[in-house]
């Protein structure tokens, strides 16, 4: 085993082990419209960093205020997805949530079982890309520390269901390679895109941690694969933005839903009922709103098309919005979502042909 374990990250050691190459000291950090021209040129979004989103006064208002109108739905979705984690799994399970979305629902799920079951799961947090797949290094030190036990991975919701796909053809390919016989099966809290068999609600709406960066994900960028910085035997990469520590909200953020987990029994056991009656198995019901908005807005590439609220959020932070598409029945719960494309200058259109709340799409960049 070559790749080495730095500290890493705002939380709590006990709360999560980061498996990712630090690359603090390296500035790879583009500018929106310099990462977006790239991007659309073919460089693939893992090669560089975007400049971290500085939010407003008035978006840390309404960051504060989604925390707490949610604080309790957030819990008991955690409580539903992570009692589930156990009766699939048992007890002799690592929880390994996919950076960076993951990281504070891995959290929030390793710290539900210990208020419920007063057991200790193991959690860390790994990188995977689209389109470049899952950090095998990571998977086999995890495994070499955790000879017999079970992998729950976990994120925090879908969107199109890429990285459902990405995962679950890594991990067979892991599989294949090693005689391993882990589970891709995908945990999140919410399953817009019906394309997980394992989650907390497939309803769409605002998760708080998705209206921020670094600064709720324990200061870690998204992770890097860039041949520069990561050789063979590495961990994939990320940074450690310690000097944004005054504005980081990451611990409050998991604080905040924990303390509801006292108040959450009897929701989490009807929630449970409920997904019984339920279609476990996805359907990918999310693809049939993609296929309608490419044939409606004429786009051909359907990585420009980033449904849910989770999704449209990260557009509107760090990529070059065309427009945002809100579903007249959920306008009021996307106040986010509003000020965020009012503050950038991105029009708003209503659109009912979709199963999400809203949709953000990236402006297809002229060829030169």
């Amino acid at each position: 085993m070559t790749a080495q374990i730095t500290r890493m990250g705002s939380y709590p050691k006990q709360d999560v082990t980061f498996l990712l190459k630090d690359l603090s000291e390296i500035t790879m950090e583009k500018s929106t419209d310099e990462r977006e021209q790239a991007i659309q040129q073919g460089t693939h979004y893992s090669e560089m960093l975007p400049i971290e989103y500085k939010p407003t006064e008035e978006y840390m208002k309404l960051f504060y205020a989604s925390l707490e109108e949610t604080k309790h739905k957030v819990a008991v979705a955690v409580g539903v997805v992570a009692e589930q984690i156990v009766a699939e799994r048992g007890f002799q399970t690592v929880l390994v949530s996919l950076a960076r979305a993951g990281t504070p629902i891995g959290v929030l799920i390793k710290r539900y079982l210990f208020y419920k079951y007063d057991q200790s799961f193991p959690h860390y947090s790994i990188s995977i890309i689209r389109d470049r797949g899952i950090d095998e290094e990571a998977l086999r030190y995890i495994l070499n520390e955790h000879p017999g036990s079970s992998i729950s991975f976990i994120d925090g919701w879908t969107g199109k269901g890429a990285i459902t796909n990405e995962l679950t053809k890594s991990v067979d390919e892991f599989n294949t390679m090693t005689g391993e016989n882990l589970s891709s099966e995908l945990a999140v809290l919410a399953d817009p895109g019906d394309c997980s068999s394992l989650f907390g609600t497939r309803e769409d709406f605002l998760i708080p941690s998705a209206c921020l960066n670094s600064t709720v994900s324990g200061l870690v960028s998204r992770t890097v694969l860039n041949k520069r910085w990561i050789h063979k035997g590495d961990f994939h990469g990320a940074k450690y933005y310690s000097e944004l520590a005054s504005e980081d909200v990451s611990n409050l953020y998991v604080d905040t839903i924990s303390s509801q987990f006292p108040l959450i029994d009897n929701e989490v056991e009807s929630g449970l009922e409920e997904i019984k009656k339920q279609k476990r198995q996805p359907e990918w019901k999310g693809l049939e709103s993609i296929e309608n908005i490419r044939r409606d807005f004429g786009i051909t590439n359907s990585h420009l098309i980033k449904p849910g609220v989770g999704e449209t959020t990260r557009v509107l932070l760090r990529r070059v919005p065309w427009k945002i598409l809100v579903h007249p029945n959920a306008e009021m719960n996307l106040e986010h979502i509003l000020i965020l494309a009012r503050d950038r200058g991105v029009p708003i259109e209503e659109y009912s042909t979709m199963s999400y709340s809203c949709c953000g799409l990236i402006k297809p960049l002229e060829k030169e």
